[in-house]
């Protein structure tokens, strides 16, 4: 198996408020767009994200809407984090070192999508 791109499908209520917040806090452009559904990139190593309509119609009972968060690894965040501060994004983590040797904060989208950035740091020693 040669695996040449990746991407993350999130199903979400609205994929236009997803699609904002991804474009104006987390650099992402849209690539293509259609009636229920958006596709973003970068130009770095982040996967490409699929936004789709949640169709109630087509959902089932017991189907269930995965609990995921996005997790994107960065350097320099506290400067992003403080970047997103200024901006007003919706932070629900705030700027925390954990003692394992990781930086990280988490925000939420429009639609709940929870964004989890991380940079890994030495860790804390006694």
């Amino acid at each position: 198996m040669n695996i040449v791109s990746s991407a993350i499908s999130l199903t979400v209520a609205d994929p236009a408020a997803s699609s904002g917040f991804f474009i104006s806090h987390l650099g992402f452009r849209e690539i293509l767009a259609g009636e229920d559904f958006t596709v973003l990139g970068r130009d770095d190593g982040a996967v490409d994200l699929i936004l789709v309509r949640l169709d109630p119609e087509r959902w089932q009972p017991g189907q269930g809407l995965a609990d995921a968060t996005v997790v994107f690894s960065i350097t320099g965040l506290a400067a992003e984090y403080e970047r997103l501060r200024a901006e007003g994004a919706p932070i629900t983590v705030p700027l925390r070192r954990e003692p394992w040797g990781e930086l990280v904060t988490r925000l939420a989208d429009p639609n709940g999508v929870t964004v989890q950035l991380n940079e890994w740091i030495s860790p804390i020693t006694n």
